[in-house]
């Protein structure tokens, strides 16, 4: 009996040390990985910084896989969620290794996800997340959390009472929807504060349009106390707000290097921060993963975590930026 218990125990290690074997063999035979990226908007500095991290870790990870590591970098000028599928199936057509993309709309794109993944591409998604689809993991924010966190400033800012208006992104993208979501959620914690449906702003996350927006808004509704933009797309260029410093409170998502200039001249008063870099790097690495080990992360969902940005910390905040995009760019 003794004798057969280690000849099974002996047997194990010899398919394990297979296993494990033929795992590096793979690894190492596999000379060039090209993995398809797809963000919302080519310019947005969420996606600017989110490829800036991709291609560090395309650049650092191909010396500990030994592989040559290629960024396919497919993102619309402008959010159109056709062209993303454009490049979904471009890239099933030239048979990439991976693909990591932000869904502008998830409904839309949960069937073309899904096709490449059946084909043996794994999908990841970034930022913008489409559950009901194959995609094999998310990294991004907690959008829900984001949200509260959005309304938390807020309220602080007005003291538990005012108009309030939200400046939204497009209502057909899983993110822009549970910011929101968490948003309402945490109104209802202050009842003092008001936000009518009519004080609620879609957009298409264009900028000059999202300027547009709040300034007619504004215009039309001059009792509104404070603005809550749920991104960053009405502060990417300079003097969008219309009113004087502090006379109206703004909170805003995402601090990117154009919204911290409106923290420190006083026209925002806090911001919620992504690590937009961290996020891209963690996703090629999550993909590099499963593409070469065939390993799936220990959460399917990864969150980035959220940092409130305000006067006393913008500039420690501005300096993460700058490490951020340096370092790529030394590696580059």
């Amino acid at each position: 009996m003794r004798h057969r218990i280690v000849l099974i125990f002996c047997v194990l290690l010899v398919h394990i040390g297979l296993v494990y074997a033929q795992r590096n063999k793979d690894v190492s035979n596999k000379k060039n990985v090209t993995i398809g990226m797809i963000g919302k908007i080519a310019d947005n500095p969420v996606f600017v910084a989110s490829y800036s991290g991709a291609r560090l870790a395309a650049k650092e990870l191909s010396k500990k896989y030994n592989v040559d590591i290629f960024i396919d970098w497919q993102t619309p000028a402008t959010e159109n969620v056709e062209e993303q599928a454009t490049a979904i199936d471009h890239f099933a057509r030239s048979k990439v290794d991976g693909i990591a993309i932000a869904c502008s709309d998830a409904n839309y794109l949960t069937s073309a996800i899904d096709k490449v993944s059946e084909k043996g591409i794994p999908v990841m998604c970034f930022d913008s997340d489409a559950p009901k689809s194959k995609r094999f993991a998310y990294c991004g924010a907690d959008d829900a959390e984001f949200g509260k966190m959005l309304m938390k400033e807020i309220a602080d800012e007005l003291k538990g009472k005012g108009v309030i208006a939200v400046l939204a992104g497009n209502k057909n993208a899983l993110n822009q929807q549970r910011r929101l979501q968490g948003l309402r959620e945490e109104l209802k914690k202050y009842p003092k504060i008001t936000l009518s449906p009519e004080n609620i702003y879609h957009n298409l996350e264009i900028t000059e349009r999202a300027v547009e927006t709040v300034t007619h808004a504004q215009k039309m509704n001059p009792n509104i106390e404070g603005w809550v933009f749920i991104g960053s797309w009405s502060l990417l260029v300079k003097n969008s707000i219309k009113w004087n410093p502090g006379e109206i409170k703004v909170v805003a998502g995402n601090a990117v290097p154009a919204e911290l200039e409106y923290v420190k001249s006083g026209y925002v008063q806090s911001l919620v921060g992504v690590n937009c870099f961290q996020m891209g790097y963690k996703t090629i690495e999550s993909l590099l993963d499963k593409i070469l080990t065939n390993s799936n992360p220990k959460e399917s969902k990864m969150f980035i975590p959220l940092t409130p940005v305000s006067k006393s910390n913008v500039e420690e905040w501005s300096l993460n930026w700058k490490k951020w995009l340096l370092k790529e760019a030394v590696n580059r």
